[in-house]
């Protein structure tokens, strides 16, 4: 093996330390701190296009459901150029296919107006989302500072939670999913949670912005891990 690759492979090494991410499984991430997470995708509104009222109402629904909540959220919006070469090769491969001499000039000047559009300024895509944590630390026993502090820092808890005390860990975030998505249906917006290969795909594309253009994620029930 040649000293670069021997490099390589070194530097990948010590970057996946730094991340804490331990595990995805069951649409449900796993931290290296014993505590899970759950993401919900969330849809967009355009507040300035709605009436008064509708603005008036949709900060009255948001007001409440902050003030309702008992535990953490976190919320994050993800901006990312639009890639859209798929999309024109298709226009491409239209145009050619097109016997209309008409609708064939219309393609044409559409795909020009596109790749005039692109050249003169990137198209962004915004995601927004929000992610939900659960803490087994702090339940209602109160575990005294010392024993949580030692479960924190212990090795099992690091890698591996317990099948039964995981649903159990599960059960409770799932109640927080149904409390955030009720609330958010109340502004009209319908989060949907990210399952186990969307998970996947999000950190994917978050830790490699620039290799996920080109390289696409396998999908998770044909992943092999040696």
């Amino acid at each position: 093996m040649s000293e670069n690759k021997l490099a390589k492979n070194k530097i990948l090494a010590s970057t996946q330390k730094y991340i804490n991410i331990a595990e995805i499984k069951n649409n449900t991430v796993i931290m290296r701190d014993g505590t899970i997470r759950a993401v919900l995708l969330v849809p967009s509104i355009n507040f300035a296009l709605k009436s008064e009222d509708e603005q008036n109402a949709i900060i009255a629904s948001y007001v409440s459901f902050l003030n309702n909540l008992d535990f953490v959220i976190q919320i994050v919006i993800q901006s990312r150029e639009l890639n859209i070469d798929n999309y024109l090769e298709q226009l491409k491969q239209r145009e050619k296919e097109q016997t209309n001499r008409l609708l064939k000039m219309q393609t044409s000047e559409y795909l020009y107006y596109i790749n005039e559009l692109i050249s003169m300024e990137k198209i962004m895509n915004k995601r927004f989302y929000i992610c939900i944590p659960y803490n087994p630390l702090y339940n209602s026993e109160r575990k005294s500072f010392f024993k949580s502090l030692f479960q924190i820092f212990s090795a099992n808890s690091l890698v591996e939670i317990k099948k039964k005390k995981f649903e159990t860990y599960c059960n409770i975030l799932n109640r927080r999913i149904d409390n955030i998505q009720s609330g958010l249906a109340s502004m009209g917006l319908n989060a949907a949670r990210l399952d186990t290969q969307s998970l996947i795909e999000l950190f994917y594309n978050t830790y490699n912005p620039v290799v996920s253009l080109n390289q696409k994620l396998t999908d998770v029930n044909e992943l092999r891990v040696e």
